[in-house]
């Protein structure tokens, strides 16, 4: 008895001494996979809108995930996801003006997924989407190939579901008769429409410790690399300049505003969104705007930005395509060529999902649809601009970005013409912006190579070059 008792305590010695190493150990350091988010890496990057809800059938992260390493093909270096956090069911669009309170059938209700945008829970995942650890693999596999994740966040507003609602209503904007309100036109007094969310109220500083955590939480357990901001400038800065460092304590974030709101770009976001240059385009190929509209924008940003303020450039983007139209609805037959023009242009180019497979459909916003997953012209004209991209320092379009000088023609309102250069390296795209024919001479002279044909030609300041509607050339050093 007394042998077994020794033993006994013996073993009860040697197991507590094994727990005590095991709590003593340190944790394992998470494998890291991909370089810290720099400006060197963001400056050759191709940024990629993802569509979860749409981008397959299945609607999942799953499905997402497994195609990752194609869209490496395409040279994108961030994924930037729309919102995958679940999404009230109170006041939920439905269609029109209806809300899913307003659909009598329940069958026909359960068709409206609502707005991605009225998020009842910063820190849960959509169901619909799949859970955390299909989104820990997401985010795994991106990195894996050399891509930085951001998530889609929503500062401004919350879905009407949102338990801040009911335990923090003093974090919510109110009427005169105290009851929260949706987003109200400062300018009009009147509501902006959006009826499915309700309005937070950044006047009260416990919101921004509040929101502040919610965003830590991503960054710290699930390593994700920055935000997209949802309408930006109708947050306060001083609540962005106030997270943003606390974000990158814990490691290097980037961060891209929706919004061209120039406070913005001194200490909380790195790139924010070109949509007067997008509109421009858009009109351009409508024939209400010109190549010298298009210059004297490029000359105006030039002095009312910082040198290291840079901006996204797109054909396209989820309010685009579900609002405004489709590339081909808004730009016609110079679809491809203001497609270039992203590329080549100071910042960073977009593709937006279903954009790769020529999509010419406007995606459903409150329902299920989906993405053609059929590849045709644009793929392979993406994968050799994301080359170009990622390679060509000409293209640098970060803090460091290589110049950009608009070259003379003889048709400055019909032809766009400009060098971009850095370390050697030069860049030139050349473009007929017009619906004719035209025949110019440029400010131009030496043998160089068309990029996407590899054929060589020739320029003279004495030789007119003749470029058919809407063709173009990017020529680099032959």
């Amino acid at each position: 008895m007394k042998k077994t008792l020794i033993m006994l305590l013996a073993f009860t010695a040697l197991f507590s001494c094994k727990e005590n190493e095991k709590q003593e150990q340190p944790e394992q350091e998470e494998k890291q996979n991909i370089d810290p988010v720099s400006n060197e890496a963001l400056e050759s990057a191709v940024i990629y809108e993802a569509n979860i809800r749409q981008y397959s059938q299945e609607g999942t992260f799953d499905a997402f995930t497994k195609d990752i390493p194609q869209l490496k093909e395409l040279g994108v270096k961030v994924i930037w996801l729309m919102p995958i956090y679940p999404i009230s069911m109170k006041n939920r669009k439905a269609t029109g003006d209806l809300s899913v309170e307003d659909i009598e059938d329940p069958e026909e209700r359960k068709k409206y997924l609502g707005s991605y945008y009225a998020i009842s829970d910063y820190t849960e995942v959509n169901p619909e989407f799949g859970n955390f650890e299909d989104f820990e693999e997401l985010v795994e596999t991106a990195h894996e190939n050399d891509m930085y994740v951001i998530l889609d966040w929503v500062a401004n507003h919350t879905g009407w579901d949102h338990k801040w609602i009911e335990e923090k209503p003093e974090y919510y904007h109110k009427n005169e008769d105290g009851e929260v309100t949706d987003p109200i036109n400062p300018a009009t007094g009147e509501s902006w429409g959006w009826t499915d969310v309700a309005h937070l109220n950044f006047e009260n500083q416990e919101l921004h410790k509040a929101m502040g955590e919610e965003m830590k939480f991503w960054v710290e357990k699930y390593d994700v690399d920055g935000f997209r901001a949802d309408v930006a400038g109708e947050v306060p800065t001083e609540f962005w300049e106030g997270i943003v460092p606390q974000l990158k304590d814990i490691k290097p974030v980037f961060m891209l505003a929706e919004s061209e709101d120039k406070d913005l770009f001194e200490n909380a976001f790195d790139m924010g969104y070109n949509w007067e240059g997008h509109h421009i385009m858009n009109e351009i190929a409508q024939g209400k705007q010109t190549a010298e509209d298009w210059d004297e924008y490029m000359q105006k940003i030039d002095t009312t930005y910082q040198d290291d303020d840079y901006l996204m450039n797109f054909v396209t983007n989820h309010d685009e395509n579900s609002w405004n139209g489709t590339v081909k609805e808004r730009m016609g037959d110079a679809s491809e060529t203001m497609m270039a023009l992203t590329y080549t242009l100071p910042g960073m180019p977009l593709i937006y999902s279903g954009q790769e497979y020529d999509m010419d459909k406007r995606l459903l916003f409150f329902e299920k649809d989906t993405i053609p997953k059929e590849k045709g012209k644009v793929w392979p004209l993406l994968e050799k601009l994301g080359k170009l991209k990622n390679e060509n320092k000409a293209l640098h379009g970060a803090k460091e970005a290589a110049s950009y000088e608009n070259i003379d023609t003889s048709e400055e309102e019909k032809v766009l013409a400009f060098k971009r250069e850095k370390d050697g390296a030069e860049l030139i795209y050349i473009a007929n912006m017009n619906d004719e024919k035209t025949s110019f001479s440029i400010q131009l002279n030496g043998s160089f190579e068309d990029y996407l044909s590899g054929e060589t030609i020739e320029i003279s300041e004495d030789k007119n070059i003749d470029l058919e509607p809407w063709q173009y050339f990017i020529l680099i050093n032959n």
